[in-house]
C-alpha cells in the first residue's frame, strides 16, 4: 500500500480544509449557502441509491474466468470458444427474483444467474436462472407475473392470493412451480447450484451451419439444497446468508466451479420434434439431446466495490459476439429489448461504459451525448454514418445467419397446450418418496395463505392433472378435496 499521504477533495479536486464543522454565521449561527462542501456531500448522499431493479433487486457477484476444455468450433464460430485451452475473463451475478434489496437470501425463490463474458469480439452476456425452465413463455405476460410476485397496491404486503390467482389461471407455470416448491426450492449456498441459460438460443459455425442450443452451468461443488425450517432460521437470523458465504469462500481462496455443458439440437429438428424447442416451460430429456462439455468456469476474485461492480453491472440476453444468437423463443425475444431498456431507466443512457460493463475490445460507434457521459464521447466531428471519413465501417460477415419466417401477423400462442407431462415426470419418476412428500407440503404451505378457496381449488384441479398424488396430497394438506371435474 502506498504510504503517500492522500488530501481530501471535493468531486471537482478542490481540497477540504474542514470536514467536521459546517460554514455558520458565528458559533450558533445559521449555516452559510456558501459551504459548497457540505451542500456537496448533502446532494450527493441523497442520490447515492440508484433505483433497485424492480426484479432481481439482491444480488451477489464474483470475479472469475472461463476456460474451454472441448472443441465446439464445429458447431459456433465464437472466439472465445474457438480453441481449448483458451481462458475469457468474466463476471457473474447471483440474485434472488421476487424480493426487494433488503430481503433475505434463504426463500423459495428462483435464483438469477447472469455472466458476462468479456471477450475479444465485445461482451457476451447469458442471463439465465438456477431453473432450466420459466414461469411464463410469452413476453408480453411478464409484467403481470411479476406484479404478482411484488406487494399488493393496497395493503403494501406480499400477497398470496395473486400469486397463486395467477398460477392457477397459468398452467404453463406447473413445471417451474414444481421446481420451486421441491428440495431446490432453496438452495443450500449459491455455489451448491446449477446455472442454466432456460433460453433456446442459436451457435453458428464458420461456415454459417447453425445448430439450436441449450446451456447448463452444472456445479461442481454438487447440488445442496436447504431444509425450509433452517431457511427461515437463517433469514432472521442471517438474511446476507448466501452473500456471505461466497464472498468468504473467496476470501479464503475456495473457488468455486462450474462446468459448463450444451445440447445440441440440428436446426431441422426444430420443425419435427414432439417438443416446441423455443417453448422455455419446457426441457429438452437428455436422452435426445445429450449434454456436451464446453469449458470450466472458476471464480477467484471478490468485487472491490459492491455498488461500482454488483449493483451497476448491467445484464442483456441482447448482447451477443459473432457466432451465437437469438432463437424464436418468444420470452428470450421480449427480453431482448426489456434488459437494457432497464438498465437505461437505471443508471442511465451510458452504462455500457461503466467500468464493470465496459467490453475489453475497442468500442466503436455513433452513440453520442446522454447523462453522465464520462469518456471522449465519441471524439471527433463525424457523428453520423454512412460518412466519407475514417469512421467505423460495418463488417457484414457479422450479419446474423438467415432464417425464414411465414404466416400471418398476429397474436399466436404456442402449438402445444401440454403443461401437465413434464411436471408430471420431474414428479413421479425423477423425485424420491420423500421429495414428493416435501413438495406436497410446500406447496400447500404456501397455499395456506391464500384466503379465497375458488383459487385453491383451481390451483389443486391442476396439480391432479400433473399427478394424482400431487393433486389428492395438497388438497388433504388443505382440508379440502380434488373438484370431480379435475378427475
Amino acid at each position: 500500500m502506498s504510504k503517500e499521504k492522500k488530501y481530501l477533495t471535493t468531486a471537482s479536486g478542490a481540497p477540504v480544509g474542514d470536514n467536521q464543522n459546517s460554514i455558520t454565521a458565528g458559533h450558533r449561527g445559521p449555516t452559510l449557502i456558501q459551504d459548497v462542501h457540505l451542500l456537496e456531500k448533502l446532494a450527493h448522499f441523497n442520490r447515492e441509491r440508484v433505483p433497485e431493479r424492480v426484479v432481481h433487486a439482491k444480488g451477489a457477484g464474483a470475479h472469475g474466468y472461463f476456460e474451454v476444455t472441448n472443441d465446439v468450433s464445429k458447431y459456433t464460430k465464437a472466439d472465445f470458444l474457438s480453441e481449448v485451452g483458451k481462458k475469457t475473463p468474466m463476471f457473474i451475478r447471483f440474485s434472488t427474483v421476487a424480493g426487494e434489496l433488503g430481503s433475505a437470501d434463504t426463500v423459495r425463490d428462483p435464483r438469477g444467474f447472469a455472466v458476462k463474458f468479456y471477450t475479444e469480439e465485445g461482451n457476451y452476456d447469458l442471463v439465465g436462472n438456477n431453473t432450466p425452465v420459466f414461469f411464463i413463455r410469452d413476453a408480453i405476460k411478464f409484467p403481470d407475473f411479476i406484479h404478482t410476485q411484488k406487494r399488493n397496491p393496497r395493503t403494501h404486503r406480499k400477497d398470496a392470493d395473486a400469486t397463486w390467482d395467477f398460477w392457477s389461471l397459468s398452467p404453463e407455470s406447473l413445471h417451474q412451480i414444481t421446481i420451486l416448491h421441491s428440495e431446490r426450492g432453496i438452495p443450500a449456498t449459491l455455489r451448491h447450484m446449477n446455472g442454466y441459460g432456460s433460453h433456446t438460443f442459436k451457435w453458428v459455425n464458420a461456415d454459417g451451419s447453425a445448430v439450436w442450443v441449450k446451456y447448463h452451468f452444472k456445479t461442481d461443488q454438487g447440488v445442496k439444497n436447504l431444509d425450509p425450517n433452517l431457511a427461515d432460521k437463517l433469514a432472521g437470523e442471517n438474511p446476507d446468508y448466501h452473500m456471505a458465504d461466497l464472498y468468504n469462500a473467496i476470501e479464503d481462496g475456495d473457488y468455486p466451479t462450474w462446468t459448463l455443458k450444451v445440447q445440441v439440437m440440428p436446426v431441422e429438428d426444430a420443425n419435427t420434434y414432439n417438443i416446441d424447442p423455443f417453448d422455455v416451460t419446457k426441457v429438452w430429456p437428455h436422452e435426445d439431446y445429450p449434454l456436451i462439455e464446453v469449458g470450466k468456469m472458476v471464480l477467484d476474485r471478490n468485487p472491490e466495490n459492491y455498488f461500482a461492480e454488483v449493483e451497476q453491472a448491467a445484464f442483456s440476453p441482447g448482447h451477443f459476439v459473432p457466432g451465437i444468437e437469438a432463437s424464436p423463443d418468444k420470452m428470450l425475444q421480449g427480453r431482448l429489448f426489456a434488459y437494457s431498456d432497464a438498465h437505461r431507466y437505471r443508471i442511465g443512457a451510458n452504462h455500457e461504459a461503466l467500468p464493470i460493463n465496459r467490453a475489453k475490445s475497442e468500442v466503436n460507434n455513433y452513440q453520442r451525448d446522454g447523462y453522465m457521459r464520462f469518456d471522449g464521447n465519441g471524439g471527433g466531428s463525424v457523428n453520423y454514418e454512412p460518412n466519407s471519413v475514417d469512421g467505423p465501417k460495418e463488417t457484414p460477415e457479422n450479419n446474423i445467419t438467415p432464417f425464414e419466417v411465414s404466416g400471418f401477423a398476429d397474436s399466436v400462442a404456442y402449438d402445444s397446450e401440454d403443461h401437465f407431462s413434464q411436471p408430471g415426470n420431474l414428479f413421479r419418476n425423477v423425485m424420491s418418496d420423500e421429495e414428493r412428500a416435501h413438495t406436497i407440503q410446500n406447496f400447500a404451505d404456501h397455499l395456506s395463505g391464500v384466503t379465497r378457496e375458488e383459487i385453491k381449488l383451481r390451483q389443486i384441479s391442476l396439480f391432479y392433472k400433473v399427478d394424482p398424488e400431487l393433486g389428492t396430497g395438497v388438497a388433504e394438506k388443505l382440508g379440502l378435496s380434488v373438484p370431480e371435474t379435475a378427475k
